[in-house]
């Protein structure tokens, strides 16, 4: 057993010896000497040339991973992504004073030995025994750069890290094969230019040329000789010598550096010591990483864009395969969004939502015809701390989203009257529309017969509002009961596959189920993505196409560059036209006089439709123009707050609903994207209006008296796909009632929403 000093460790003898021991074993590699038994390497108990020989002697060289950019449809960067932040770089694009300073400190008879350096082993074996201490390596730069390649292969993985550094003879004979094998394929620059790019220079920073930004702000070609030298003594040990965190130690470090160099003639002695007067020079660059660090708040579609490309297919058969590319970076990934329509989004979302309201919003605007996402926001900035979240409210839980998405009330009707539109039924089919009735019973199904076994009724908003109605004021005034009756006229079957072509499903991607509730009165949840897609439609005259948000794709791997396939739009009619025509003529009636007038454009031709749902829990206003459809979500996410009696944004609201706080925040947002952009048209089609062209006798500001809340449901989807009384609120400056109590539904199934007047959403 080694005899220890008393102070613990071996003594400088002891140490000197074993350091000789590694020494020699290396010489004798090198002069193919027979070699001593080495079980933990698994060579022969014999040991001989033939074990050594036995030792793989290919090294798999993985491409270093770098920073990914993802830049918007103009080109701007919205934000960098990486596992390790790296841009790889020539030789040529590396300052001479840095690959003179990294030779001269790490390996000075780099240029003149072969993969291991003898003469340097025997100069640190004798400097180590004076000192009585191992304060002197003998590795050269080829060694230290196939160490640094185990390193990167190992990733970020502990065990595979410890490995890779294990300070073992087995571990060092490997790295003395391999580093022969480099030395013969590779050659000295091309060594020198690989090992500057691989190995870790602290902060976060991984290769010269990100060193050389994140220290001095420039660029690796660009550094001086005082910079060049503090970042190759860096490397040595980069939290020992963080000019961030230690200048004095850093600075130290630096001049030792400079002192090198002009020991080996890099620089003259008066060079050095100009240089070592300098100050460190330090113009830190903080490490910007990851989608929370998006410009333009655009956080929700950065991480959107990151869950698309680690979920298609397109970029590998298995999400880890996916991962892999994404991890490995060096991806160049230019998106669909538009910074002005995003800039607009987010603005009005601010304007009119505050992050510490009870309540969030969500918008995405998405561009007709060809399946765009050309804006993404929310009120709710991306984030882990409070009034923040990491959830994004417009897309599905797939990607990010809430894992079922948000019941969207009345804009569901527009679907169903497309279907009913379809199957022939003309857009001036009056139905009674009674106040308030039974679910019609059966209702046929794709399969059998939805039958209203449990008494389930609905009814308007209020008493005074009593048909006979066309589809042209049914829409406008968002009339249930009319809905109802022309679903039951139609059945579920054609709504269902309507739903199916416009991609309408729900936010945990099942299909829409089967029943009055969810086809006729939107009760289950959706995203704002989905419903601006499926709007999309009408305003492209039918043809649906399914979300982009990925244009492009370059992937560079060392400093080669190639294209890869992205995920593309299929587009594909799901109505005819006169259909969708129909529909914009519709919709076009909702912000002109019906329940979206404060959403309404003044400048272009518009359409949309309002939503609320039971107890004001969600309030919608999704619509489009000729060129570009978009769609607003406010609620919670939870499903816990009523919006009553509330105060968004600073301005108090006794009932939200769809026209009065999700409409203004899609006028302003729109507004905004399409400023000086072309103004196009609709194809109407001449709808006649109802005989009477009635009223129906409602007053301005009227209430509807004697009726209570009825507030009994707590609004959870019930067996049948139910959410508690699905119907809107009124627009009009009177309504002070929820109204509807609950004509006998169980627990409140369906129920009034509002007795302002001009109609409900």
């Amino acid at each position: 057993m080694p005899k220890k000093r008393s102070g613990g460790g071996l003594s400088p003898t002891q140490q000197a010896a074993k350091f000789l021991g590694v020494s020699v074993l290396a010489g004798a590699v090198l002069a193919g000497i027979a070699l001593p038994a080495v079980g933990a390497l698994g060579l022969a108990a014999k040991g001989s040339v033939e074990g050594f020989d036995a030792l793989p002697a290919n090294l798999k060289t993985p491409p270093l991973s770098q920073r990914t950019a993802i830049l918007d449809a103009e080109g701007g960067t919205i934000a960098t992504v990486y596992s390790r932040d790296r841009t790889v770089v020539d030789l040529k694009d590396i300052s001479p004073y840095m690959q003179k300073a990294i030779v001269a400190i790490e390996d000075s008879r780099f240029y003149q030995h072969g993969a291991i350096d003898l003469k340097g082993v025997l100069r640190a074996l004798n400097k180590n025994a004076r000192s009585g201490e191992v304060s002197e390596g003998a590795s050269t730069l080829t060694q230290q750069y196939v160490k640094n390649v185990f390193v990167e292969e190992a990733g970020d993985d502990p065990t595979k890290v410890a490995q890779a550094t294990q300070q073992t003879i087995g571990r060092k004979i490997q790295e003395l094969k391999l580093a022969i094998q480099v030395e013969e394929e590779l050659g000295k620059k091309k060594i020198l230019e690989n090992y500057l790019n691989i190995t870790f220079f602290g902060q976060q920073a991984y290769g010269v040329e990100a060193a050389a930004q994140r220290y001095f702000s420039k660029s690796a070609k660009d550094l001086n000789v005082q910079e060049a030298a503090l970042l190759a003594g860096i490397v040595q040990s980069p939290s020992r010598y963080d000019p961030v965190n230690d200048e004095a130690e850093a600075t130290k470090r630096r001049n030792t550096v400079l002192t090198r160099m002009a020991q080996v003639g890099d620089i003259s002695e008066a060079e050095a010591a100009k240089a070592k007067e300098a100050p460190l020079g330090l113009k830190v660059s903080r490490p910007k990483n990851g989608c929370i660090t998006a410009t333009n708040d655009a956080s929700f579609f950065c991480d959107y864009v990151r869950e698309v490309f680690l979920s298609d297919k397109v970029f590998g058969k298995t999400r880890q395969d996916r991962a892999k590319i994404w991890n490995q970076g060096g991806l160049t990934i230019r998106t669909t969004l538009d910074p002005q329509a995003q800039e607009s989004v987010q603005q009005s979302l601010k304007d009119h939502v505050d992050k510490s309201d009870s309540v969030a919003a969500a918008s995405t605007l998405v561009e007709p015809g060809t399946g765009k996402i050309v804006a993404m926001g929310q009120s709710k900035p991306y984030g882990y701390g409070k009034n923040e979240t990491e959830y994004n409210y417009s897309v599905d839980a797939a990607y990010g989203g809430s894992n079922f998405g948000f019941p969207t009330g009345s804009t569901f009707k527009p679907f169903l009257a497309a279907a009913a539109l379809e199957q022939n039924v003309p857009p001036t089919k009056e139905y009674s529309s009674p106040y308030d009735m039974d679910y019609p019973s059966p209702i046929q199904t794709c399969d059998k017969p939805w039958i209203n076994d449990s008494s389930y009724r609905v009814e308007n908003e209020n008493e005074s509002e009593v048909g006979p109605y066309r589809l042209k004021e049914a829409m406008a005034k968002s009339v249930n009961t009319y809905f109802v009756q022309m679903l039951a006229d139609i059945g579920l079957c054609p709504v269902s596959e309507m739903a199916d072509k416009l991609d309408v499903h729900q936010g945990n991607g099942d299909k829409l189920p089967q029943n009055p509730s969810a086809l006729a009165l939107g009760s289950v949840g959706m995203s704002p993505l989905t419903m601006a897609s499926a709007y999309a439609t009408f305003a492209s005259r039918g043809m649906h196409c399914t979300p982009v948000a990925i244009e492009s794709i370059t992937q560079k791997i060392g400093n080669k560059q190639s294209s890869l396939e992205v995920p593309k739009s299929t587009c594909s009619r799901a109505m005819t036209e006169k259909t969708a025509d129909s529909v914009n003529t519709l919709l076009r009636g909702v912000v002109d006089s019906g329940t979206g007038r404060e959403a309404g454009l003044s400048d272009r031709d518009n359409a949309g439709k309002t939503g609320t749902t039971d107890e004001r829990k969600n309030a919608w206003f999704v619509g489009y123009t000729p060129n570009m459809s978009g769609a607003v979500w406010v609620g919670s996410a939870t499903q816990k707050v009523e919006m009553k009696n509330i105060t968004i944004g600073g301005v108090y609201h006794p009932l939200v609903f769809g026209g009065a706080v999700p409409g203004p925040i899609w006028k302003d947002a729109m507004t905004g994207a399409l400023s000086g952009k072309d103004s196009p048209s609709f194809n109407v089609i001449d709808i006649p209006d109802g005989e009477k062209g009635r009223d129906k006798g409602r007053d301005e500001g009227a209430e509807d008296p004697g009726r209570d809340d009825g507030n009994n449901g707590d609004g959870n989807n019930g067996d049948d796909g139910f959410i508690g009384g699905l119907v809107d609120g009124g627009t009009g400056n009177g309504g002070n009632g929820d109204g509807g109590g609950d004509g006998g539904f169980p627990g409140n199934l369906f129920r009034g929403a509002g007795n302002g007047p001009g109609g409900r959403d």
